[in-house]
């Protein structure tokens, strides 16, 4: 599994409803896309769920890395780049997804999570950690899935979960849910990665 997220902000007085008109037209295209496990069209705005910022912000998570590749050398990802500019697509590999309760149901909120790695952590403690917390994110009420990454360029530890409803209960950065395409979400391997 491979973890993908691009973050484009955007000015304090940004119409957001720009963004909602731009995902209800064109969230779709990616119902059906070979190799995407979940993309989560995610929205910040400024002054909402504590965020400092209004921002688009999708996030995926890749069945296989031909999906992913496919994506950002073709069409949809360079209709961000036409539209926003480039943006910098972070990146980490998979440690851990598991389905929550809620699996099927319509995806309100999203929750990310970004831990630097000390050069002191002992990473095979960190990333079992990792595991059993994405296990135990997963387990509560109103998780549709959760999911955890690494980043071995940065040392940075990712978690990620996605909510039915507008109250979640973990910590990190809180997103709304504009849409979810999960074609291949089934295909995600669960838990541990390796």
């Amino acid at each position: 599994m491979q973890v993908m997220q691009y973050e484009i902000t955007l000015p304090a007085d940004y119409d957001m409803d720009i963004i909602r008109e731009r995902v209800a037209a064109k969230g779709h295209l990616l119902d059906d896309f070979p190799g995407l496990g979940a993309k989560a069209y995610l929205i910040r705005e400024r002054g909402v769920h504590g965020s400092p910022v209004n921002q688009y912000a999708p996030f995926y998570l890749w069945s296989t890395p031909q999906g992913m590749n496919s994506f950002l050398w073709g069409p949809g990802f360079q209709g961000i780049v036409q539209d926003f500019g480039r943006p910098v697509v972070q990146h980490w590999t998979g440690l851990a997804h598991e389905e929550g309760p809620a699996s099927a149901a319509p995806a309100r909120t999203a929750v990310r999570a970004r831990t630097p790695i000390g050069a002191a952590d002992h990473l095979p403690d960190l990333v079992a950690g990792a595991v059993r917390e994405t296990a135990g994110l997963a387990s509560r009420d109103g998780v549709l899935y959760a999911a955890a990454g690494i980043d071995p360029r940065t040392w940075e530890l990712l978690t990620f979960s996605v909510w039915e409803h507008d109250a979640p209960e973990a910590d990190g950065d809180v997103f709304q849910v504009l849409h979810l395409s999960r074609p291949e979400r089934d295909l995600l391997p669960k838990g541990q990665q390796w």
